[in-house]
């Protein structure tokens, strides 16, 4: 197993890493939950639209640090403040992890909760998976 650690996704505020790469017959990186926030000034975008895609683009650098791409995430959860922002969460979420020819758009969990750290409105998780390599 290897830690994956990238600057260009915030730093994690807890004790947990960013994502963590296990190796077998094929190789599957687990990715810790990802928020929108800008990993060089710290800011919070306003509205679940500019959250969304921050929070996509911040899971998608600690993918993309582990040498995975989009077509390889297999799972994600997402975790929303506020279920009427749905709609809008999932347009932003299908540019970004429609899938890959061969599977097709990811899995996926979507729940409500209460709050998410330093306030945000969304909060993503992924797995991600390649065979063989």
């Amino acid at each position: 197993m290897s830690k994956i650690l990238t600057d260009k996704a915030p730093a994690p505020i807890g004790p947990y890493s960013q994502g963590i790469l296990t190796q077998g017959a094929g190789k599957t990186l687990y990715c810790s939950g990802a928020i929108p926030v800008d990993p060089v000034s710290g800011e919070i975008p306003a509205g679940i639209e500019a959250q969304t895609e921050l929070a996509l683009k911040n899971l998608l650098a600690v993918i993309n640090e582990a040498g995975f791409d989009p077509t390889d995430v297999v799972k994600t959860t997402c975790f929303l403040t506020d279920m009427g922002d749905f709609a809008a969460f999932n347009g932003i979420y299908a540019k970004y992890l429609s899938g890959g020819a061969a599977t097709g758009a990811p899995a996926r969990s979507c729940v409500a909760v209460a709050a998410l750290p330093k306030g945000v409105s969304v909060e993503i998780e992924a797995i991600a998976f390649r065979s063989g390599q």
